[in-house]
């Protein structure tokens, strides 16, 4: 039931004595190795002795991607480089991409931390994991795959794409985990259908899936059409990677390794540190890795915190499903929008597949948005009238959802992009220098 039973289920004053250490440790690791933040402490008066208790956490300056990409490529290492054995990095499409660096003692940790959220979807170690997480710079294969090689469970590498090797793999190796995006699972789950391969044939207990934001609506898709049993998994490459936090099978919140990983949330605005159960900003505060520590990493990430004990027994803060980011948020005619909103409006039609993409125009001074969804083959070869009603409630359901009116294209089956890796939903164009 439990990978490391003592740390994720110690009480709470064990649990704030252990953070409360590995803070000052990082904290003073930091100061007196990484320029960087010995500048950010100088520049407000604050020691790495002035940090007695947890609460004193809020003192240190936040962390942002932009700090990141500015000390690009290893201008936050806290060791000498002949003691990184590995680096990853984000994919920098908007702009430098920012690098996280490990030391071996690191790589153990993440090891540790994925092996914890292995087992909680019920991963043993005669299990065979099909890894289907892209490996190179993205953190997502390689974190899988030290997690399998810590458990001592057999992992397939087969990294992301190339969907018929993928079922055949499944059928042939008898996989029993499945770990990729849950857009692509998505996928998977759609080709078998496709290519008429019964449930039967293939094994799958369990999909670990992240990388991305994805619905309740989406699960259900994914569970049903592969037979398994879905477990959201969180992490990012400023921190870590995968494996910061992971559902187990309470599917009620990601249980985030709180001992390796300090989490607040703060007020995106104002940067005020709220309480469990407000929604609001993650913050992230690494308090083991040497390589390149992290202090109050704002994540973007829009969530809450849950302090109480889960029915699986794990003590471990949760934290509940990402809504949304707080920069990937859509103002449209005045009105927040997060395309989770769209997404979950279009998953409750039936006649369509989870396939969409949002566009976003301003041809004028007024915002307009077309979502492109595309329909099942069925639906595709219907009249006509038949659309048009698909149409008309899928525009009720988003207007339901968002409060707006939206144009709805519904287009020929499989003719929108998939993604093997993160899926793109959104094109914005607007031009809001005009």
């Amino acid at each position: 039931m439990f990978w490391n039973e003592e740390a994720e289920c110690m009480s709470k004053e064990n649990k704030e004595e252990i953070q409360l250490k590995r803070l000052k440790k990082t904290v003073r690791l930091a100061y007196e190795n990484v320029e960087f933040y010995r500048k950010r402490f100088d520049e407000i008066n604050l020691k790495p002795e002035d940090i007695k208790t947890l609460k004193d956490i809020e003192k240190i300056p936040f962390t942002t991607k932009s700090d990141l990409r500015q000390a690009y490529p290893l201008g936050l290492l806290a060791v000498p480089r002949d003691e990184i054995v590995e680096v990853h990095a984000s994919s920098g499409t908007t702009g430098k991409p920012t690098v996280t660096a490990y030391t071996q003692n690191d790589l153990d940790i993440w090891g540790e931390c994925i092996a914890r959220g292995l087992k909680m979807a019920g991963t043993e170690k005669e299990y065979i994991i099909q890894n289907a997480y892209g490996y190179g710079l993205f953190t997502g294969g390689f974190g899988i795959h030290h997690g399998g090689n810590r458990m001592g469970a057999i992992t397939i590498p087969i990294s992301a794409g190339n969907t018929k090797r993928q079922l055949d793999t499944m059928i042939d190796f008898q996989s029993d985990i499945l770990t990729c995006t849950p857009s692509y699972a998505m996928y998977l789950g759609e080709s078998r259908e496709k290519a008429g391969i019964p449930l039967k044939n293939i094994n799958l207990k369990a999909g670990i899936h992240g990388a991305e934001m994805w619905t309740t609506e989406m699960r259900n898709r994914i569970e049903n059409s592969l037979g398994i049993k879905t477990h959201n998994i969180y992490g990012l490459t400023e921190v870590m990677g995968p494996g910061v936090a992971q559902e187990c099978g309470e599917q009620n919140g990601m249980h985030i390794q709180d001992d390796h990983f300090y989490p607040e949330i703060i007020d995106s605005e104002t940067g005020e540190t709220l309480d469990y159960g407000e929604k609001g900003e993650l913050v992230l505060t690494s308090l083991t890795k040497t390589g390149m520590p992290i202090l109050r990493f704002r994540t973007k990430d829009l969530t809450s915190l849950v302090g109480e004990k889960c029915e699986c027994g794990r003590t471990t803060v949760r934290m509940t499903r990402i809504t949304g980011r707080s920069d990937d948020m859509l103002k449209i005619k005045g009105v927040m929008v997060f395309p989770s909103q769209i997404e979950k409006a279009l998953l409750k039609v039936s006649g369509i597949t989870p396939n969409y993409l949002i566009h976003v125009t301003r041809p004028d001074i007024l915002d307009e948005v077309e979502v492109r969804v595309e329909a099942t083959k069925e639906l595709f070869s219907d009249e006509m009238k038949e659309m048009e009603r698909v149409e008309k409630e899928i525009q009720s359901s988003i207007r339901s959802e968002t409060g707006l009116r939206m144009d709805v294209t519904i287009c020929e089956p499989e003719s929108l992009p998939r993604s093997e890796g993160k899926a793109i939903r959104v094109i914005d164009e607007r031009d809001f220098e005009r």
